[in-house]
């Protein structure tokens, strides 16, 4: 529940600050109060939230999401540079823009690993220029360069932009699109050090800077939309690829026919 929402949600509007009125018990539980979960669980959870995430399934507080939404992430301490060599397989994340900038993150797996090691990112209102998806499927071709991508996973409503691909020969797999789940998931996969941002991708670490929570009173929790480009992208891969992973997901091995 406090994953969907903050202090606006209704089962704390009209039964947590009215407990006393409705003559209802209210008990307090934190994450230690579960004896279900093991030492070693309980302080991986408690490495892996921070901000709002943290209050809410740690201490079990409800609180507003507020500020920078990976206010843990350091770019002088947690950006890397790309390994050396080949890695074990390759992915291309993609969040399509026509209007609205178009972002493409070129990920690499190494001994459990996905490195960002090389982006594309493209703002046609900054350029005056628009290109067509034959000339964004180039730019990816461009990105991927020798690599043999095991996929592209790509936001689900880019629908010409798919079927552009997949006629190119890519195996693309729809993102995962849950918002609020996805930014969880990648927080924690950052703050494992299951994906890593390598130096050379100005763009996302640019957007790490600048993605915030928004502050209108929307009664949701909710992302600024503005800098969120290569932030889109980034999720989308962690929570379908990555995070799929870790659980046994199936992905295609294959994403280009020879």
């Amino acid at each position: 529940m406090r994953e969907l929402e903050g202090l606006h949600h209704w089962f704390y509007q009209e039964w947590i600050l009215k407990a006393w009125e409705k003559h209802a018990l209210y008990l307090h539980f934190t994450m230690e109060d579960n004896p279900s979960l093991s030492p070693r669980i309980r302080q991986r959870y408690r490495a892996s939230y921070s901000g709002a995430f943290y209050r809410r399934f740690i201490l079990g507080e409800w609180t507003a999401a507020k500020g920078l939404v990976y206010d843990f992430f350091d770019p002088r301490r947690d950006a890397r540079p790309a390994p050396e060599g080949e890695l074990e397989e390759y992915v291309i994340s993609v969040d399509y823009g026509t209007a609205n900038p178009c972002s493409f993150g070129l990920w690499g797996r190494r001994e459990g690993v996905w490195y960002r090691v090389k982006e594309y990112y493209y703002a046609s209102r900054r350029t005056g220029v628009q290109l067509t998806d034959q000339e964004y499927a180039a730019e990816l071709a461009r990105l991927a360069g020798s690599h043999r991508l095991r996929c592209v996973v790509a936001d689900p409503s880019a629908a010409s932009f798919i079927t552009a691909l997949r006629q190119a020969g890519y195996c693309v797999i729809k993102a995962n699109n849950d918002v609020l789940s996805g930014i969880r998931v990648t927080a924690d996969l950052l703050k494992r050090g299951r994906i890593v941002i390598c130096e050379g991708c100005g763009d996302c670490l640019r957007e790490m800077a600048l993605y915030r929570w928004s502050e209108e009173n929307t009664g949701r929790d909710a992302p600024h939309k503005d800098n969120d480009h290569a932030m889109d992208d980034m999720r989308y891969f962690a929570a379908t690829v990555a995070a799929g992973e870790e659980h046994a997901g199936a992905f295609c091995a294959v994403a280009r026919r020879s």
